[in-house]
């Protein structure tokens, strides 16, 4: 039986220096990965609002802004004004839905902004 005797190939660059065939892989950070859902924590533990459940499922853009306005007046959580909460909040869910956001939604969304300005008297 012949003995087979494994060897690294190495291959020539146009340097005309040998390298290794095998890649040294980068080497990894230490640090530990961001959990995968950071924007539902972002929206459970942030200072923003205390959002009633499914606010932004609501079939109305009055209705949306209601809530978020009724939400960000009794918020003992927020920072800023009840506006600029409700707001962030409003426009932090847009973002985060993305691409994936139905058109229809988006739209009411949007429409949920205006109205939340007229609530607030900011037009």
């Amino acid at each position: 039986m012949a003995h087979v005797r494994k060897t690294t190939h190495s291959r020539k660059t146009a340097a005309g220096r040998k390298t290794s065939a095998r890649r040294s892989t980068a080497r990894k950070s230490t640090k530990r990965a961001a959990p995968r859902r950071w924007s539902q924590r972002v929206t459970k533990e942030s200072d923003a609002l205390d959002l009633k459940q499914g606010v932004f499922k609501l079939t109305s853009a009055k209705k949306i802004a209601a809530s978020l306005k009724r939400s960000a007046e009794h918020s003992a959580r927020r920072k800023t004004g009840a506006y600029r909460s409700a707001l962030s909040m409003l426009t932090f869910y847009i973002n985060r839905a993305g691409k994936t956001l139905p058109k229809t939604q988006r739209t009411r969304l949007e429409r949920a902004k205006v109205e939340l300005k007229r609530a607030f008297g900011r037009e």
